[in-house]
């Protein structure tokens, strides 16, 4: 049938959504009332239209500026720098960080055509000369194109007066030495810190 194809071959589309996963969704939305089956509909039209990019950090947002940018008690002397926007709210939920966010858009991939133009670099290094920030965090993935990356910026801030520092990588709590990779390893020793 055309019409299940369809929501299938779409939900397919979604990331990590295999062609199994996206037959049970899509066999599900069936399942649904008419009630329930607007509603989706409205909330991913609704997310469509009024989720947008926060001009100042580049966070997503329903409103002029994101609710980070706009919370006064948010300290505007460190900024913590991550690949996308949805890194935001995974660096929030630990509560902990009281800061303001940068959201590069990407990270450099030369061999996917992405480079230092392509990112958010250029508004990050307006931003330290003109916020008074002291201090820089850099939170991109521990992977190659996130190490790169935060290489390049740490370089580019090097001659300004601020602060740059990397976010720790190492063993994860409860981990097990037995089935860390070598790099999670040289990480870890890497990054140790005195007790």
């Amino acid at each position: 049938m055309e019409s299940i194809d369809k929501l299938i071959a779409n939900f397919n589309k979604l990331p990590g959504i295999g062609i199994k996963s996206a037959q049970r969704l899509a066999y599900h939305v069936i399942s649904m009332s008419t009630a329930d089956v607007n509603a989706l509909a409205e909330a991913l039209r609704d997310v469509k239209q009024r989720i947008h990019f926060c001009p100042i950090c580049g966070n997503y947002t329903e409103d002029e500026v994101c609710e980070i940018c706009a919370n006064p008690k948010r300290s505007s002397e460190t900024i913590c720098v991550v690949k996308d926007a949805r890194d935001v709210s995974f660096m929030e939920r630990m509560r902990e960080y009281g800061g303001r966010y940068h959201v590069l858009g990407g990270v450099l991939s030369p061999m996917d055509g992405v480079g230092p133009d392509k990112l958010r670099i250029a508004e990050l290094l307006k931003r330290v000369k003109d916020e008074g920030v002291k201090e820089v965090i850099l939170a991109t993935n521990p992977d190659v194109e996130g190490e790169a990356t935060a290489s390049y910026i740490a370089k580019l801030l090097h001659d300004l007066p601020v602060r740059v520092t990397r976010i720790a990588h190492g063993i994860p709590i409860g981990g097990n030495l037995e089935f860390v990779d070598e790099m999670t390893l040289f990480k870890a020793i890497e990054n140790r810190r005195e007790l």
